[in-house]
């Protein structure tokens, strides 16, 4: 792919020549990080975070070597699961999934499972030699989990040129991406090749470091802190406008912690500015309704059998009945998550116990203040009693 020397799409041929940046990233992660100590920010350290058993029962299948090789925002060894955050989203079974970024496939080889055998996963990335241990374990894999055939491939390209990479249009249930935005140099064209690929309905679902502004030119040019995942961060704001732009509906936040920078030449550049990583999930669905809608959870996803933390401003319990608005109604009724829910409009007899909504927020600053805490994760509760079938 590097060997063409055209612009981008004059040759023809499909291929996608390398940016200074994309350079500058795999000279950064390739050669500067070896290990985790080498890292001058928590940026692709984010807290670690309880994983829920039916996932580390699938991570737990996965070969060795795929574990050891994995990478999301840095080619280092880790061995715990660090990042800007768990980016596995529910109800996933018989989906098509595509993982951006995925590095030696430990995410697809734990997402194939969850998956299971009628679904698929496709990972994408830039890096040949990450690509070329994924691939030797896809046999492997196949047999571990069971299945008469894989449910996994990878594919060389780069995260702003799906089209390129032979990703084609509305083809996907699901867009996963672990801290690997903020090092494209071109989001907009991410989020719009993403929109594309998906289909109707389909979701963005997505952990990534944003700013607390724009980022200053000198930040953007700094090669530390863009390998840092901090000089490529998107400001929170620009996230919400460009999603919009090219067909999004509107972000919901999920979780969102507070980035550290434990050095004092970056502390120095960086100034008075803010770093947060935040998960965002984002639907390819019609024109969102006004019109807002009682459901009720009906605690058939797996994993997800009790209650469902649909972001930071709903959790919805097993036969609980709780209003949703407008923008969430269409969500729930236009994407896969239709056939889990039972849907009625505003208005119940006299008695009925509903669960109002709490104010929501789509800013990540905002949500890591409203709880205090440095690491803030996805709403847990509701405090009225549940009545099934609407109080039928």
């Amino acid at each position: 792919m590097a060997e063409c020397k055209k612009e981008h799409g004059e040759c023809g041929k499909g291929c996608f020549v390398d940016s200074v940046i994309h350079v500058d990233v795999k000279d950064y992660y390739g050669k500067t990080l070896k290990k985790t100590s080498d890292l001058k920010s928590n940026a692709c350290l984010a807290p670690s975070q309880a994983i829920p058993a039916f996932i580390l029962k699938a991570l737990k299948k996965i070969h060795p070597e795929v574990t050891a090789k994995w990478v999301h925002c840095c080619n280092i060894v880790l061995t715990m699961y660090y990042g800007c955050g768990l980016v596995v989203p529910e109800c996933l079974e018989g989906c098509r999934l595509l993982d951006l970024g995925s590095g030696s496939g430990r995410d697809c080889y734990m997402l194939s499972q969850l998956v299971g055998e009628k679904g698929h996963v496709t990972g994408i990335d830039m890096t040949e030699d990450q690509l070329e241990v994924a691939r030797k374990y896809v046999d492997h894999h196949t047999q571990e989990f069971g299945y008469e055939k894989p449910n996994v491939d990878f594919v060389q390209g780069y995260i702003e040129a799906l089209k390129e990479a032979g990703l084609k249009e509305n083809s996907f249930d699901i867009i996963i991406s672990n801290c690997v935005v903020n090092l494209s140099p071109d989001k907009r064209k991410v989020l719009s090749d993403a929109y594309r690929v998906l289909k109707d309905g389909g979701e963005l679902y997505f952990s990534d470091v944003y700013s607390s502004s724009k980022l200053s030119d000198e930040i953007k040019n700094n090669k530390v802190l863009w390998g840092e995942c901090l000089g490529g961060a998107l400001w929170w704001e620009d996230l919400v406008r460009l999603a919009q732009e090219v067909g999004f509906s509107p972000p919901r936040l999920v979780t969102a912690n507070v980035i550290t920078v434990d050095n004092m030449e970056l502390e120095a550049i960086l100034g008075d500015y803010k770093f947060v990583s935040a998960t965002y999930r984002l639907f390819k669905i019609p024109k969102i309704s006004n019109k807002g809608s009682l459901v009720i959870y009906n605690g058939n996803i797996t994993g997800f059998e009790e209650s469902l933390e649909f972001d930071s401003q709903y959790t919805f319990k097993v036969d609980e009945v709780v209003e949703v608005d407008g923008e969430v109604a269409s969500i729930l009724s236009h994407s896969r998550f239709a056939e889990e829910f039972t849907f009625q409009p505003p208005g119940l007899p006299a008695g009925c116990s509903v669960r109002k909504p709490k104010v929501g927020t789509v800013n990540p600053f905002e949500l890591v203040l409203q709880l205090g805490s440095a690491t803030v994760s996805s709403a847990t509760g509701g405090c009225c009693g549940a009545e099934s079938s609407f109080c039928k």
